[in-house]
């Protein structure tokens, strides 16, 4: 298929979840085989309208992310371009607005790729536009009902991850607990570390792995705890170095406030972890683990602590073949039968 990606502003702009995911999104589609195309304001140096880096090809609609020029612009290009799908981003409301314009003209349905994470609120005119909308997650459709979308054009396409680097990677030294968040203001160590702090009477280790503005905070928190000692702040670690630490640990404890979808502990799953979640607001990651049977779902430090203990009797795995159903081309085939029905939906017309 012809996919063309609609995003003002990509990662190379303003580095988001939502944008990252966007990314991925059009590796993967360009790995299985289809021609994708990311019409997107210029953030590559040069006089060049098009750059290629890989199999993706960038397509500048305008030199730097200006909205009317943008929107004047975008449907002629998308027109010429005659894309099987196109696939955008919920924000700007205008860019949507002319990525449905240019849809209508190429005859193409227009998926919404609605991560949750944008900064600007979506019109009501915008929300109208799109064939369907995809969510990463049952939080975020819900709330994405409640801006107004219609549950009939919504559907939940997880993230995804690679199960072949999960099972080549070696383990990292044993732990027995790890936590992975960008520390800021949402990632709620307190929950674990309170937790951590009921157990000062047993034997254990903790690995934290991010990094961010409250790093010192956090520090000096496990400081305040005396478990300082016996917590370990890796910093920012590249994937490999990540599932090396999962893999070596027997616990991943999931606290923080806000997940649009929980992807560390997605990893942490399929490297065997053991999973206990702090249940949270604004946060997905119990969807996760729902329907599993070695893991927890929490709401008190204290019940950290006790699933922590708990967990210590199972056994250690390193890799869990059930997640399997996230690895990248099997969620890559999702976006695929969507696509499929949509084009032959729109053929009946």
């Amino acid at each position: 298929m012809r996919v063309a990606v609609v995003a003002m502003e990509t990662s190379h702009h303003r580095d988001t979840a939502g944008r990252r995911h966007l990314d991925r999104l059009a590796a993967n589609l360009a790995d299985a085989g289809h021609e994708v195309s990311v019409f997107c304001a210029q953030w590559w140096g040069g006089n060049a309208t098009q750059f290629a880096p890989d199999d993706i090809t960038y397509r500048a609609v305008t030199v730097s992310p200006t909205e009317p020029s943008f929107c004047t612009r975008l449907p002629a290009l998308l027109a010429k371009y005659r894309p099987d799908v196109v696939h955008a981003v919920p924000t700007p409301s205008s860019v949507l607005r002319a990525a449905n314009a240019g849809a209508k003209l190429a005859r193409a349905p227009l998926v919404v790729e609605w991560y949750g994470d944008h900064e600007r609120t979506v019109s009501d005119r915008a929300l109208g536009t799109a064939d369907r909308f995809v969510t990463p997650s049952e939080l975020v459709q819900t709330r994405l009902w409640e801006a107004g979308a219609g549950s009939d054009r919504t559907t939940v396409i997880p993230e995804s991850i690679d199960m072949d680097l999960v099972r080549e990677v070696e383990p990292a030294e044993e732990v027995d607990v790890v936590y992975a968040h960008p520390l800021d203001e949402s990632a709620n160590i307190e929950s674990l570390f309170l937790g951590l702090a009921e157990l000062r009477q047993r034997g254990w280790s903790a690995t934290v792995v991010g990094d961010g503005p409250e790093r010192g905070a956090y520090e000096q928190e496990a400081a305040d705890l005396r478990i300082e000692d016996r917590v370990e702040f890796v910093g920012e670690c590249d994937r490999e170095r990540r599932l090396a630490i999962y893999k070596g640990a027997q616990v991943f404890v999931q606290t923080a406030f806000r997940e649009q979808f929980a992807t560390e502990l997605l990893w942490a799953l399929a490297c065997g972890c053991i999973a206990v979640v702090e249940y949270q607001a604004e946060s997905s990651a119990h969807e996760l683990v729902e329907h599993r049977d070695r893991d927890f779902r929490v709401t008190t430090p204290q019940e950290i602590a006790d699933s922590i203990v708990e967990s210590a009797g199972m056994d250690h795995r390193t890799v869990d073949e059930s997640l399997a159903e996230y690895d990248h081309a099997a969620v890559t085939e999702r976006y695929e039968a969507l696509y499929e029905r949509l084009v032959d939906e729109r053929g009946l017309f």
